[in-house]
């Protein structure tokens, strides 16, 4: 399960990377979108992975802590969700603009 998850979170950032060096602004936002869904990932692993655990406590009671998922890395990886989809409405209306105002959707403003 850990080299699956491990080479789906390096597939995620090799990806992202590739095409943020792309020279068109979508393909950088897809691309840094695909960095974030690898970051996320990461995150969420360091929680220890696990299938089957409840998410906090055992029903009979207190619990051993090697029972139970790890909460934070949930919370961590929730709110970055959020915030990375605020970020790519911004990029993309800001996209928009800058299409709209130099006719063009290159990174540097000019075509080859």
């Amino acid at each position: 399960m850990e080299i699956v998850l491990a080479l789906g979170i390096g597939t995620l950032a090799g990806c992202g990377v590739w095409l943020i060096l792309r020279p068109r602004t979508f393909q950088v936002i897809v691309g840094l979108s695909l960095l974030s869904y690898a970051v996320n990932l990461f995150i969420l692993s360091t929680g220890r992975l696990g299938t089957g655990r409840p998410p906090v406590l055992a029903p009979q009671g207190i619990g051993d802590p090697q029972l139970f998922a790890d909460p934070v890395p949930q919370a961590l990886v929730l709110t970055a969700i959020v915030i990375s989809f605020a970020t790519t409405a911004l990029f993309l209306v800001v996209l928009l603009a800058a299409r709209g105002l130099t006719g063009t959707d290159h990174v540097d403003g000019q075509e080859p």
